[in-house]
């Protein structure tokens, strides 16, 4: 794992998520002044529920996949996350150990912006905590979403809902998606608490629609607009 100061060029794939955009600009360009580049093969995990907070990430290249373990081994899949996804950010408010582990998808490169340099960052401006506030009530909003999803949708719905929600980065990417979608079909089940035969078959019957084209390893989006229908 290399550490480093961040290039210009990491500062593209950064500036296009949508939370990042809505920031003042110089909240922008002292977040992009404290950040370190990091790089890491796949299969490393960033930190574990129970580390003590370590700042702010932003994925800039592949992706972080975010888990929960239970004693027993079984792993919760929360997300698999992309550019330009930030996390991390419950514990720059409250101060207290992770809530869930983070592990990278392949090789990798996030920037991370350290708990001391924001708290000091804070501390002299204490106004841009409401930027960090909607940073949260973000995630806030789509916990509440994947609650009402699991007691209310089909299988089929929640499916259809997760593949927009990763199609637009999580609300990342506003006004547009992604028509390539790097997750298995296994990851997708166990985001949806769904058995990997019930995915397979839901998968199966939305190509068959033309709405998907499945590959190995990945999705392909050919008609969000019908997927967006199905996700209610």
């Amino acid at each position: 794992m290399d550490d480093q100061s961040p290039s210009s060029r990491y500062a593209t794939p950064v500036r296009a998520g949508a939370w990042f955009q809505a920031l003042p600009v110089t909240l922008q360009d002292r977040l992009l002044a404290i950040a370190v580049l990091r790089r890491f093969g796949g299969g490393q995990r960033l930190f574990a529920r129970g580390d003590p907070p370590d700042g702010l990430y932003c994925v800039v290249e592949g992706a972080v996949r975010i888990t929960g373990i239970a004693e027993s081994g079984k792993e919760a899949l929360l997300a698999i996350i992309e550019q330009p996804h930030w996390f991390g950010e419950i514990a720059l408010f409250d101060g207290q150990a992770r809530t869930h582990d983070a592990w990278t998808e392949g090789a990798t490169a996030i920037l991370h912006f350290p708990q001391h340099a924001l708290t000091e960052l804070l501390a002299s401006h204490p106004a841009y905590w409401r930027e960090f506030g909607l940073l949260l009530a973000q995630k806030l909003r789509m916990t509440f979403l994947a609650v009402e999803e699991a007691a209310l949708l089909s299988a089929a719905g929640r499916v259809a809902r997760r593949l927009v929600a990763i199609s637009e980065g999580y609300g990342e990417w506003k006004g547009r998606s992604r028509r390539g979608i790097q997750v298995s079909q296994e990851q997708l089940a166990l985001m949806l608490s769904l058995s990997r035969q019930t995915v397979n078959q839901i998968l199966k019957q939305l190509e068959a629609q033309g709405v998907i084209r499945l590959s190995r390893g990945g999705i392909e989006i050919l008609d969000i607009y019908h997927l967006r229908h199905l996700a209610g």
